[in-house]
């Protein structure tokens, strides 16, 4: 399973199709927050620059549990995927310094399921991860029933992708969590909960089908989303949750050259997110070059597990290189 490479104008046309969802206008409504709500003067996190963010909220009941994020290489609008089988598009709204501001043109649909159908049972919806593809397809990695679904655009019914044999035996919630198309148009899929030897696993893709590597994990984190930079890197953002100490999250950056099937991937750290900065559960991860200044634009997303403790935060950082 190699692509093609996926240029900008492709991300975008696969960010406006309607691809597998019957969707609707919702009310969204976004409060601003800072990086830090007890030292508003703090705008850099290790080698992330804050560059606004907020709290969402909607009437709808079914907003939230945001699990996979993908924004559009020009920045105007975003996909997001939730566990309860739905797919969010927006439009993103920014201030005229170019921070984000909160969201606009909201709509919220359900996914289907390989005979067009809106996915219903607690098994089948579990979407956890995304990742925009070089045809403008949209591939989807659910838990509970571990599996991949290729969405066309403009086609409403999904293909399923053959998945790596030892997904099978992923704990029913610990599945594929992070996704991501590299440069050269393979997939990078890192489970959450499929652990050897202290090390998440996860595989490559070929044209042959799937190759397995590892990824180093410590200190109580797990991988929750990947994000391939432009130049190829990836970052993982790695969420963890205590009693004691509320979640954390960190960013690590992983080097292009090193991804390979049998490797052992340990990324470069980027930045550690604990409290009090503002964060909740954070799953999404998404990252684009701005054509005009030539930054690298970082937005991550949380879950709030439909929780009135929990916030769906939407943040948007400068990586600092």
């Amino acid at each position: 399973m190699r692509f093609p490479l996926l240029g900008p104008l492709a991300a975008v046309l696969a960010l406006l199709a309607a691809v597998g969802a019957r969707a609707a206008p919702i009310e969204v409504i976004a409060e601003p927050v800072p990086l830090n709500a007890a030292d508003p003067a703090q705008t850099t996190v290790g080698k992330l620059r804050y560059l606004g963010g907020a709290v969402l909220k909607s009437p709808d009941p079914r907003f939230g549990g945001f699990s996979g994020l993908a924004v559009a290489a020009d920045g105007a609008r975003l996909i997001a995927i939730s566990d309860h089988g739905l797919r969010l598009e927006a439009k993103i709204v920014y201030t005229p310094e170019g921070r984000l501001a909160g969201l606009t043109d909201v709509d919220l649909g359900s996914l289907s399921d390989e005979d067009g159908r809106s996915l219903r049972s607690v098994v089948e919806r579990d979407a956890e991860a995304l990742a925009v593809g070089p045809a403008g397809e949209i591939i989807v990695a659910f838990e509970r029933n571990h599996r991949l679904l290729r969405y066309l655009p403009g086609v409403l019914v999904p293909e399923r992708l053959p998945p790596p044999e030892e997904l099978a035996t992923a704990p029913a919630n610990g599945g594929i969590e992070g996704l991501a198309f590299l440069k050269d148009g393979r997939l990078l899929a890192i489970t959450e909960e499929l652990i050897r030897g202290g090390r998440a696993v996860g595989w490559i893709s070929d044209a042959a089908g799937w190759s397995p590597l590892t990824y180093a994990l410590n200190d109580g984190f797990v991988v929750t989303d990947l994000a391939t930079l432009p130049e190829g890197d990836v970052l993982a953002l790695e969420r963890r949750y205590t009693m004691r100490l509320g979640a954390s999250a960190r960013v690590r950056r992983i080097a292009a050259g090193t991804i390979a099937p049998g490797a052992e991937l340990a990324g470069e750290l980027i930045a550690d997110l604990r409290p009090p900065l503002t964060l909740d559960n954070m799953e999404g991860i998404s990252a684009r070059r701005d054509a005009a200044s030539g930054r690298t634009l970082i937005y991550m997303i949380s879950d709030d597990n439909f929780s009135a403790t929990q916030k769906t935060l939407l943040l948007m950082f400068e990586l600092m290189e």
